[in-house]
């Protein structure tokens, strides 16, 4: 879940930025006391997310509107199906039109292709699928939980949650087990060792040395499969780097524990919906 307290300062900054200088068109072409009827629709399949946010946008701009969820978070909605439905000044609704619609559009994509992924799995499998830190700055709290609404799960979230040592790591730390070794006498008593690896030798490394969990970077699929078999018993396998839908069943099948997919959340394409207005006039005395 969502918690309101941390969506609002991101709502606030994103219509801070869309309404600095107002709504020109809006001021100068609807009436004061329009009344007004918005529905948001999908135009295509897709993982419904973002009703929270949906409605913290409208009543963060104004208070009396009301926000009706029509189709619940996680759903699979089909073309034409309404999702959530605002209501009240007309005014209002359409300077929060677009500021509501880039969340959930944005949202919604990421649960969808989190869905088609986590989908990609063999029946019975319990490999997992993760995003990774490749997420917009300013919105990961709520890509992370795009992904997780699909059904997919998370990885690290900050630089301050785990320990992953990647390449860049190894070489200012002088090789895979100085590397390791420094981590395991830094990182408190429950953090395990995590640790990316470009080769079988810096696996068999990575290993001797310790590491709970050894990540494969972009590893052909036949060393993947010896990676699994080295590793077994010893540590997690992680893969990542060129994961597509193709891929997953065989990673999968393989005996990967995790496949980390940055593609969740820096590729994810705006789902399509749109918000439909329909007029309900001035409102009544």
């Amino acid at each position: 879940m969502l918690v309101t307290a941390l969506v609002r300062p991101v709502v606030l900054r994103a219509l801070a930025e869309d309404l600095e200088g107002g709504d020109l068109t809006t001021e100068a072409t609807v009436p004061e006391g329009a009344r007004a009827v918005g529905r948001a629709i999908a135009g295509g399949p897709i993982v419904v997310c973002g009703g929270d946010v949906f409605r913290t946008v409208f009543h963060e701009l104004d208070p009396s509107l009301h926000v009706t969820v029509v189709t619940e978070e996680g759903a699979l909605a089909q073309r034409g199906q309404v999702l959530w439905e605002v209501r009240g000044s007309a005014r209002s609704i359409l300077m929060g039109e677009r500021t509501a619609l880039n969340f959930v559009q944005r949202m919604s994509g990421i649960a969808t292709l989190a869905r088609r992924f986590v989908g990609a799995l063999p029946q019975g499998s319990v490999t997992r699928i993760t995003d990774t830190r490749k997420t917009t700055p300013g919105l990961r709290m709520l890509e992370r939980y795009a992904v997780r609404t699909g059904g997919a799960h998370n990885h690290r979230d900050t630089l301050g949650s785990a320990v992953l040592i990647k390449d860049n790591h190894i070489v200012a730390a002088g090789g895979v087990r100085a590397a390791v070794t420094r981590a395991r006498a830094r990182a408190p008593h429950t953090t395990r060792i995590e640790i990316e690896v470009e080769t079988l030798p810096m696996l068999d490394e990575a290993l001797s040395a310790g590491a709970d969990i050894v990540m494969l970077d972009n590893f052909a699929p036949d060393e993947v499969a010896e990676a699994v078999k080295r590793a077994h018993g010893k540590a997690q396998v992680e893969v990542s780097g060129g994961i597509t839908l193709e891929r997953v069943a065989t990673l999968a099948r393989a005996g990967v524990d995790v496949v980390s997919v940055g593609a969740l959340t820096h590729s994810a394409p705006a789902a399509d919906i749109g918000l439909d207005l329909s007029n309900e006039g001035a409102p009544t005395t």
